[in-house]
């Protein structure tokens, strides 16, 4: 095996192997908001140089939970939009984005308004990958269930333009003789 293609592949299998493992801890993530110190007289908490406050919330760990319910959602979304080789993947910039907002709008707002305004945002990000999903759906099942290639019918307009051109021109050359 060459020696350059080796280190590609371990380079590969190291990537694969964070993804897997980060795919794998989410769960762990997910419930560590049941590690945190409960009680309404704790008004901030920090943990690996960051504070966490109530933000609104009753207690410092529901804002934790809060925040991990979108956190770890957002970052598998993320993780299958980056790794997904399929036409469609682009479609999951909208959930992506959907818990991007609700995330934002809870660490910036009050518990109060949480997952009510992001819908109007969300129309926005829909209003462009929508179509682009649905062109790029189109342009593939012409393709491959329809069997039209724009590109050989394009090229057979071509040759036909050339053909009426060369035409034309033998008509004049007649015409003038």
């Amino acid at each position: 095996m060459i020696p350059d293609k080796r280190s590609t592949i371990k380079k590969k299998l190291i990537i694969e192997g964070l993804f897997a493992l980060i795919i794998s801890l989410s769960v762990l993530f997910f419930y560590s908001y049941k590690y945190i110190p409960r009680g309404d007289e704790l008004e901030e908490w920090s943990f690996l140089g960051l504070t966490f406050t109530k933000n609104g919330f009753n207690q410092i760990y529901l804002a934790v939970y809060f925040y991990l319910g979108k956190i770890v959602p957002l970052y598998l979304l993320v993780i299958w939009f980056i790794t997904c080789k399929h036409w469609w993947y682009h479609a999951i910039l909208i959930p992506i984005a959907m818990y991007a907002f609700q995330l934002f709008s809870s660490i910036y707002g009050t518990s109060l308004k949480v997952d009510e305004n992001e819908l109007l945002y969300l129309m926005g990000i829909c209003m462009v990958v929508i179509p682009i999903v649905y062109f790029i759906r189109v342009k593939l099942f012409d393709k491959h269930v329809h069997g039209i290639d724009l590109d050989a019918i394009d090229a057979e307009l071509k040759e036909y333009k050339e053909r009426e051109r060369l035409q034309k021109e033998q008509d004049l050359k007649s015409k003038k003789l």
